[in-house]
């Protein structure tokens, strides 16, 4: 009886079990019809066969007994693999909840870092936009300078108050304002440096080079550090003021000296990300930059010439006196002897003059006599210690004029020392900068971390830092997916990302894939070939890239070449290079061919996701140089854990030239004692070889900071501070 319970309470918390078995039922239907028959017979023969023993009767009670027990032995199996199964239901439920949570942390700390990042840029918009309303009061003639230069102390001494006090000041006119600035107390002096950069680029106003990125991305950096920082443009009319905030017209012309008479100019101001900007437009010379292009012709001197005399007019007659005149190459380079020449009387005597140089391949040699369009006297610095050229003594070199006349003289280079730079690559200069040497320091270029830092990047399918790399490989399957490679995270994944027209040919570049081993996978990105600015006003037949022999021949770039994958905006004109010429996708096809290898790709389409995906995706990315300011190739390598492998062209190896002298930058010396000597093959073996050193020297790359913020701010705030003790 008690077996019997046991057996009715079991099957009776079965029967409701979700998942039963109905193999199960059926044999117990079945083993219940024998029972029954067995008792049948047993009763039918024990009235005919008295002769049957004791022990069959118990031999079938036995068996019963026995085949009972394995019918609960298979029930308790079954409620076992439900209950397992169960179990694993509510731990994957269980983890898609907890998932679900942290991805709603994340958003709500994302939510509230921009809005903290919107507050902040709201108040630094503000403040930013006073000052630039103070400027306009003194060029309408409602302030004196005077008094405008203690406005500017109490707001740049009190910038985290102005949002409280001039929170409504869109909605004020100049009058009203000035009587509300009047009554703002007077704050302390300021602990930072105020720079003034006059230049002819800014991204994302108008890029054209390496010079745009550098002036953002260098202002940016030293406003975070407490700096207060402006610019002035040409007002270009190519422009692109989609990014600029609170752009507008002051009502007062601005007169500026040229060419024997005072002309005309229209001053705009705004904001681009937190920095002040203000943009001339002359009148009567209104065609200077009412052009499609920003560099290319015949009448640069007299543009470039124009805007920075005009610049000089500005400052001085709005009453501004920075710390610093921050001047680039040879366009604004005139600066130089114009400050010393005639402005720093006009209350400037306490700026200094700083000159950044980004290559010294175009100096501008012109007349002597034209310098006296913007007011120079040319019999005065048409001399050997001052503008005369060296080779071409009969011609000023407008470059060299900035190098004499700048207190400072940064030199961008990441990876050459100031001797190598002096001794190989002065163009010309050599005697000028060997004499001005004290003065002259080497930064190199940097990126913007705000964008490519893999730990908050928005491109990439998981996120991954120095700390924690499990997203690196996620990535990197991810790329492989989306480019059709066989997905492995362990096979060595390279990039290629070319950061202008190619300098190697078809059979160099063979030759490297051919001795590429084939457990690694290829992607080469040339989003660049064949394309350029629209009517750069030079032959097609001198432009163009020419494919003659089964060899890319590449002619020396005069203006830039387009970068598709790099964020240029994209309402700018471009030509394709057409039946004259070899198409991109012609060069690529034949690269295609040649290789015939199912593990490289080509891309050569705008993909601004996949261009962050390959950084995070690649164990190594070929790069043409380390020093790169125009797309920072090396420098996001390294961020996103890829190491940078550079390429040379005079010889089928993967190899760079690093200056190890004493006087050269960080990244250098860093770049010096871990990738600089490395080929592909040599970077490949270690990666299969030594895989825990390889990820050590990657962590060690990834905590490393060569961003803007970091050696290149620290340079020019040393070169700031060094030149007011002068």
């Amino acid at each position: 009886m008690k077996m019997e319970s046991v057996i009715n309470s079991t099957i009776l918390s079965l029967a409701c079990f979700p998942k039963s078995n109905p193999s199960i039922h059926h044999q117990k239907t079945v083993k219940a019809r024998r029972t029954v028959c067995c008792s049948l017979s047993s009763s039918s023969s024990s009235s005919s066969k008295n002769s049957n023993s004791e022990g069959d009767a118990n031999g079938l009670l036995k068996e019963e007994e026995e085949e009972k027990y394995n019918d609960i032995w298979l029930l308790f199996k079954e409620a076992q693999q439900n209950i397992l199964y169960l179990n694993k239901l509510r731990l994957v439920a269980v983890e898609e909840l907890n998932k679900a949570n942290r991805e709603k942390q994340l958003l709500l700390d994302k939510i509230q870092q921009l809005e903290a990042v919107n507050k902040l840029g709201n108040e630094q918009s503000l403040w930013r936009e006073l000052l630039l309303r103070i400027d306009s009061m003194v060029l309408t003639g409602l302030i004196d300078s005077a008094e405008a230069s203690g406005m500017r102390k109490a707001v740049m001494g009190n910038k985290f108050s102005v949002a409280l006090v001039f929170f409504d000041i869109r909605q004020k006119t100049d009058a009203e304002l000035l009587a509300q600035l009047r009554h703002f107390s007077v704050g302390s002096r300021k602990n930072g440096f105020h720079i003034i950069q006059i230049c002819t680029e800014m991204e994302p106003l108008v890029s054209v080079g390496s010079l745009s990125s550098y002036v953002t991305g260098l202002s940016k950096a030293l406003q975070k550090k407490g700096h207060i920082v402006e610019v002035i443009l040409p007002k270009y009319a190519c422009l692109d003021l989609t990014e600029m905030q609170g752009l507008r017209e002051i009502e007062a012309e601005l007169y500026s000296y040229f060419n024997g008479q005072l002309h005309g100019n229209r001053i705009w101001t705004g904001i681009v990300h937190g920095i002040g900007v203000t943009l001339i437009q002359p009148l009567y010379y209104s065609s200077f930059f009412d052009r499609e292009r920003v560099y290319g012709y015949s009448d640069d001197f007299e543009r470039f010439t124009y805007f920075s005399r005009a610049s000089l007019d500005y400052i001085a007659k709005s009453g501004k006196q920075p710390d610093v005149l921050h001047i680039h190459n040879w366009e604004t380079a005139i600066v130089g002897p114009l400050f010393w020449d005639i402005f720093v009387k006009q209350g400037l005597g306490g700026t200094r003059v700083l000159l950044t140089c980004h290559g010294f391949d175009s100096q501008c040699l012109e007349q002597p006599d034209k310098l006296a369009l913007c007011g120079l006297d040319p019999a005065r610095l048409h001399r050997p210690d001052r503008l005369q050229d060296h080779t071409m003594t009969h011609l000023v070199n407008i470059l060299k004029g900035g190098l004499v006349y700048s207190n400072k003289v940064v030199m961008v280079q990441s990876i050459y020392s100031k001797e190598r730079i002096i001794n190989s690559f002065s163009h010309g200069l050599e005697p000028t900068l060997a004499i001005h040497k004290d003065k002259l320091l080497v930064s190199p270029c940097g990126f913007d971390n705000s964008t490519w830092d893999p730990s908050k990047d928005k491109f990439l399918p998981k996120n991954y830092s120095a700390d924690d790399l499990k997203g690196k490989s996620i990535c990197k399957v991810a790329l492989q997916q989306q480019l059709g490679l066989s997905k492995n995270s362990s096979t060595v994944l390279v990039g290629c990302i070319s950061t202008e027209s190619l300098d190697f040919d078809l059979n160099n570049q063979k030759a490297v894939w051919n001795a590429t081993p084939k457990s690694v996978q290829v992607c080469t990105c040339f989003w660049d070939l064949y394309f350029f600015e629209e009517n750069t006003g030079l032959s097609a037949e001198y432009r163009r890239n020419s494919l003659l022999a089964g060899e890319m021949r590449v002619l020396k770039k005069v203006t830039r070449t387009v970068i598709l994958n790099f964020p240029w905006q994209p309402h700018e004109s471009f030509i394709f290079m057409g039946s004259k010429a070899t198409s991109a996708d012609g060069a690529l096809e034949y690269l295609k061919k040649e290789l015939k290898d199912e593990t490289v790709r080509f891309i050569n389409k705008y993909d601004e996701a996949l261009l962050h995906l390959i950084f995070a995706g690649s164990d190594i990315i070929l790069c043409q140089s380390f020093h790169d300011p125009l797309l920072q190739v090396p420098l996001k390598a390294l961020k996103y854990g890829a190491a940078p492998v550079a390429v040379t062209s005079n010889e089928n190896k993967f190899r760079h030239f690093v200056d190890r002298e004493q006087e050269t930058t960080r990244f250098s010396r860093f770049i010096s004692s871990t990738f600089g000597y490395l080929s592909l093959s040599q970077a490949v073996d270690e990666i299969k070889n030594s895989p825990s050193k390889w990820k050590q020297k990657m962590v060690d790359a990834m905590a490393k900071d060569f961003s803007w913020n970091a050696e290149c701010c620290d340079v020019h705030v040393s070169a700031y501070t060094a030149l007011k003790s002068l």
